[in-house]
Formats: C-alpha cells, sequence, structure tokens
C-alpha cells in the first residue's frame, strides 16, 4: 500500500508540469554560462500525449517562434530549455487547449551562438559553441596558427553597454604567453559571437646591391635593424651605394624617404636605425665607382689585346 502511495505522489508530481530544478548561472567545472536559446536556434518541443503539438521548429530572427493552435507568438531567445518548456505549458493553459500540460524542450541545433575564426591559421572557420569553449579549443579546431601567424591573437566579442547598447570589447593575447608559457589566464572561455583574428607577422623588404634581396619577417619593437636586415639579406654587393634609403609609409598614408650613411654606420661612427614593418630598404647602385671599374676593365681590355698583336707581329 505504501509503495502504491509512492507511486501515485511521483505521478502526480509528473503530471504537475515543469518540475525540474532551476537552471544554475553556471556549467560545473566550468565559468561558462549554461547555453540559453538564441536566434536562429533549431528546437524540439514535445508536448506529452499531444502528438499534434509536438515537433522541431527554429526560432525567428526576432526571437520569437511559433506553435501549432496557439495563437500567441511564444517569445524564446535568451531563455533556458527549462523557461522555454514553462512558457509554452503557460500558454497552453491560458488559450484552454491543455488543462496540465507537460511539455519538454531539447535544442536540437544552434545557430546563435558562433565563434568565427580567421587570419594566419591554417583552417579558418566558423562553428557554434554547443559546450564549453576555450581560446586554444578554437585554435585547435582551425588547425592550429600558420608559419605567417603575428605575435598575438585578437579576441573581440559583443557587450551590453550601460546604456543598452552593444559595443565590441577586442583582447589582444600574446602568442608566446598563451602557447609557450602555458598561461592559463590568457585561455579565454568563449559563449559565442566572438571573432577570433590572427594577424599575419609584419614584414620588411631589401632591395638593391644585396646578396639575397626579399622580405623578411620583422622583430617586434626595435628588434630589426639596417644593419640586421644586411645580415639576413647576406650582405652588400660590391657596387653598394655608401648612401642608402628607407621608404616608409606613414599613417596619414603619405610616403617618407629616409637617408641612411651606410659607410659611417658600418665604420661605427653612425647609430644603427631601426626597421619597422613594411619599411624598404633600398641599397641603390654606386654609379661612380662602377664607371670606373667599367673603365679600367676596357683599357684593360685594350692593353691586352695590343699586347697580344705585338707579341703576334714578332713571332712571325
Amino acid at each position: 500500500m505504501k509503495a502504491l502511495i509512492l507511486s501515485f505522489v511521483w505521478l502526480a508530481g509528473l503530471a504537475s508540469g515543469q518540475n525540474r530544478p532551476a537552471a544554475t548561472a553556471e556549467l560545473a567545472g566550468t565559468n561558462l554560462p549554461i547555453p540559453r536559446i538564441g536566434a536562429n536556434d533549431l528546437v524540439a518541443v514535445s508536448v506529452y500525449d499531444t502528438p499534434e503539438f509536438t515537433r522541431t521548429v527554429r526560432v525567428g530572427a526576432d526571437g520569437f517562434l511559433r506553435l501549432p493552435m496557439i495563437k500567441q507568438r511564444i517569445h524564446a531567445a535568451c531563455l533556458m530549455p527549462e523557461e522555454l518548456e514553462s512558457t509554452i505549458a503557460t500558454a497552453l493553459q491560458e488559450e484552454g487547449l491543455i488543462v496540465d500540460p507537460f511539455v519538454t524542450v531539447n535544442v536540437a541545433e544552434y545557430n546563435s551562438r558562433p565563434i568565427a575564426v580567421m587570419g594566419a591559421v591554417r583552417k579558418p572557420l566558423t562553428f557554434q559553441a554547443e559546450g564549453p569553449v576555450t581560446l586554444l579549443d578554437a585554435l585547435a579546431r582551425a588547425e592550429g596558427l600558420s608559419t605567417e601567424a603575428g605575435p598575438e591573437i585578437l579576441v573581440s566579442r559583443p557587450q551590453l553597454g550601460a546604456n543598452g547598447q552593444t559595443t565590441v570589447l577586442t583582447q589582444r593575447i600574446p602568442v608566446m604567453a598563451l602557447i609557450d608559457a602555458a598561461d592559463p589566464t590568457l585561455n579565454l572561455k568563449l559563449t559565442g559571437g566572438e571573432e577570433i583574428r590572427v594577424p599575419q607577422v609584419g614584414r620588411f623588404f631589401v632591395l638593391g646591391n644585396v646578396k639575397k634581396p626579399g622580405a623578411f619577417v620583422a622583430q617586434d619593437g626595435s628588434g630589426t635593424t639596417v644593419l640586421k636586415a644586411l645580415a639576413v639579406a647576406e650582405g652588400l654587393l660590391p657596387f653598394a651605394a655608401k648612401r642608402a634609403y628607407i621608404y616608409r609609409q606613414e599613417g596619414s598614408g603619405s610616403k617618407n624617404e629616409i637617408p641612411i650613411d651606410l659607410g659611417k654606420m658600418m665604420e661605427r661612427k653612425a647609430a644603427d636605425v631601426p626597421l619597422l614593418a613594411n619599411d624598404l630598404l633600398d641599397i641603390p647602385d654606386a654609379k661612380g665607382t662602377r664607371a670606373t671599374l667599367a673603365t679600367l676593365e676596357k683599357v684593360l681590355l685594350v692593353g691586352t689585346g695590343a699586347m697580344s698583336a705585338l707579341i703576334y707581329a714578332g713571332v712571325r
């Protein structure tokens, strides 16, 4: 008899509707909020013993959804599945469709929590944050950083301001501190709506009278200088001028030409000059030296020819 009474109490509680425990603010063991329903999410609604109300519907872009025979639109955005169950049950009761409905809601597909990873990664992509996701998780989904990755990762996320306006907050995450030093405070928790951008590393360019002209990686700060640029370009050619030029594009869009006295710099009579990303170092031709050497070559060639003619005449 006692077991029968307990079974009756359990069934009564089940029939009384939405008696689930209240949703907590966070998932166990994480700092991530429990996933809430958002616009364009696909939800599966089931009403016990009422198949005509059981179906899968998509939340509209305005955050509302419609169910058959229910006149009012159901607001679903920003609700937990348990909260949406109660909202649907209340609507069914208010419109006299079901006396004591038992509603269950499950999210079949998230489309409101995108995380975009772009820039210098091996596989740029956008995916949905259906559970706990960290910054390293997102980079792993993108198959890691490419060889062109710069020293920082930019993480942008929308935030609701005090005036109700949505603003975008961007955080700069140093790559070495996140990956090499494994700083846990930099491994951000992502909840959806974030954009992760990995800018390409800055480069400088060396052309003219060097052994290996080309584009080279610019180091942070003032780590890249003219002498270091000449070193990575494998040194000067014989006809290099003693005066070089740095062509730099300023923030205003104008181009600036900076003359460099290579002769004094290499004799340690002038300070080394820092190079910035996108700088172009041009080592022009020493025209006077080349012309003088060309003249000497012609004289030597003429002299050698005359001497050969005299020797040939004497032999004859």
